[in-house]
């Protein structure tokens, strides 16, 4: 990664001042490779131990997700940073024991399972399409299954009907999620994470479409000088969206990327 060997200005002032300084990272094509079954999903052991490290050099480490946080927690391995999940609809506080999760997501979770439920049966399960209940998003990722195209197909039909009934939904990396019509976003997470102007600088890092709405925030920090730097990295695959990639001021190249930024953090 010629980036980690020679970091731009605002890596080298994220470094020059850790402590007033925050960390924030996707998981699953960030700091943990993209599996087959979302439930096999694992951070290195040797990413995880310079996770832990910055952590304590660092003012603010969050792992900011899709999946549920007390998921990720279990998937990244370490109680004392925060988890941002279901795309900033839940909080997971360092150490903490407790899931906080936004009322309105709570509110819409029945119907959205109700919805699930009537999609879901003999179709979906001869396609090998996959259900995830992150509690008030359901999530459906064909990734592995037997005919790909012929799954989404019958996602895309999904979606339409979701819309219909008055559901959002949102397309990730071979994954369709049922949403409610709220306002989550990794974007508004991140928002209320470093709104207290206590961070001079932060860095984002993520591989999807839904990183994007973080970049998006992290400028406006710093144009409402609520932060001096703010730097966003794109995590390059074959499957990372062009608008991440524009979005960034800098780009790895996969998970080992990422391990290199972190060892570049220290």
């Amino acid at each position: 990664m010629a980036s980690a060997q020679t970091p731009p200005q605002a890596l080298e002032r994220l470094r020059s001042e850790p402590a007033q300084c925050a960390v924030l990272l996707d998981i699953d094509g960030t700091l943990a490779p993209i599996v087959r079954h979302a439930a096999d999903a694992l951070v290195p052991e040797a990413t995880r131990s310079l996770l832990i490290e910055v952590s304590r050099r660092y003012g603010l480490v969050a792992c900011v997700t899709g999946r549920g946080s007390s998921d990720a927690r279990r998937i990244v391995g370490i109680g004392t940073i925060a988890y941002v999940g279901n795309h900033g609809g839940e909080l997971l506080a360092p150490g903490g024991t407790t899931v906080e999760v936004d009322a309105e997501l709570r509110e819409w979770d029945g119907q959205v399972r109700a919805f699930a439920a009537t999609v879901s049966g003999a179709e979906l399960d001869r396609l090998r399409v996959r259900t995830e209940d992150k509690s008030g998003i359901v999530a459906f990722h064909w990734r592995g299954a037997p005919d790909e195209p012929a799954a989404q197909r019958r996602l895309e039909e999904i979606a339409q009907l979701a819309i219909e009934e008055g559901l959002a939904v949102h397309w990730g990396r071979k994954v369709l999620e049922i949403r409610p019509p709220v306002a989550i976003s990794k974007g508004l997470a991140i928002g209320r994470l470093l709104a207290s102007g206590r961070f001079r600088g932060a860095m984002y890092v993520g591989d999807d479409v839904t990183d994007e709405d973080a970049f998006r925030t992290l400028r406006e920090l710093r144009e409402q000088d609520i932060l001096q730097e703010a730097l966003c990295v794109a995590v390059r695959s074959d499957e990372a969206p062009p608008g991440l990639l524009a979005l960034a001021d800098m780009t790895v190249e996969g998970p080992d990327g990422v391990r290199a930024l972190l060892e570049a953090l220290l």
